[in-house]
């Protein structure tokens, strides 16, 4: 285990060293925080995946798997989303994340390195931080607040709608991508392709906590994409991916991890 920042190279050249492969995770996430401050988002979003590419290529890795967001589709009426529709990131973090696919193409074609990127859709899932928005900015739904019998916030009127995506099926893409020669150079979803509401995750969650809590609601945060759904079909064909863990399964699962107090 290696504690630093991302923006420090040399932090990243010590982690990368005589590493076969490198999974990129590391961001800053919130989209609010990128509209409050882009300047740190695109430090560490941007900045920090350059020095990922820049060392990985000096260290020789087999693949560099990005992490990447459906954030960059924006707000585009057509669903499912899929890789050949038109980008149209509309916050800082977008933006940020579709720089970063568009440095993994550049360090493929250019200098050879092998590349994978990844668009998550709402991960969520044990282990997630309770005070971050586990199911995603609009509703942070296993906050703190929740858990001790408060009133949740839902941002919006609640009919915006999300691919929820249990963790396991993201890490089972990622070791997905790092065997598959075929996924060298291709940006590919990663979902359940299937979408709910907030308000459904919101009964789904009150259910599976045994708790009926009115919920509040606030305004809609700006950047924020009103609906998302994936096309998974690229990734079932170049990966042989297909989740193995659906809505309800890793509703309870987390549920359950949190009700144990993280333990």
């Amino acid at each position: 285990m290696i504690e630093g920042d991302i923006r420090d190279a040399n932090v990243v050249r010590r982690a990368v060293s005589g590493a076969d492969y490198v999974l990129h995770q590391a961001a800053l996430p919130s989209v609010p925080r990128s509209v409050a401050d882009p300047l740190a988002t695109n430090e560490v979003n941007v900045t920090g995946a350059l020095n990922v590419l820049l060392e990985a290529r000096a260290a020789r890795v087999k693949r560099v798997v990005f992490a990447s967001s459906s954030s960059v589709y924006g707000n585009s009426p057509t669903l499912p989303k899929h890789e050949e529709m038109p980008t149209n990131p509309l916050s800082p973090y977008a933006v940020s994340k579709l720089a970063g696919e568009n440095y993994c193409r550049a360090f493929y074609q250019v200098y050879g390195l092998p590349t994978v990127a990844l668009r998550y859709f709402n991960v969520f899932g044990p282990r997630q931080d309770p005070t971050f928005a586990v199911f995603g900015p609009s509703f942070p739904g296993l906050s703190l607040p929740c858990w001790r019998g408060e009133p949740p916030t839902i941002y919006g009127d609640g009919s915006q709608s999300r691919d929820f995506t249990y963790v396991a099926n993201v890490v089972q893409a990622n070791l997905l991508a790092c065997e598959k020669d075929q996924a060298v150079g291709q940006v590919m979803n990663v979902a359940c392709g299937a979408r709910y509401s907030l308000l459904d995750l919101y009964r789904n969650l009150c259910e599976a906590m045994g708790r009926s809590l009115e919920p509040a609601f606030a305004p809609s945060r700006p950047g924020e994409v009103k609906h998302s759904m994936a096309a998974i079909d690229r990734a079932g064909q170049l990966l042989g991916y297909a989740p193995a863990v659906d809505w309800n399964a890793g509703l309870s699962q987390t549920v359950e991890w949190f009700s144990r107090g993280g333990a």
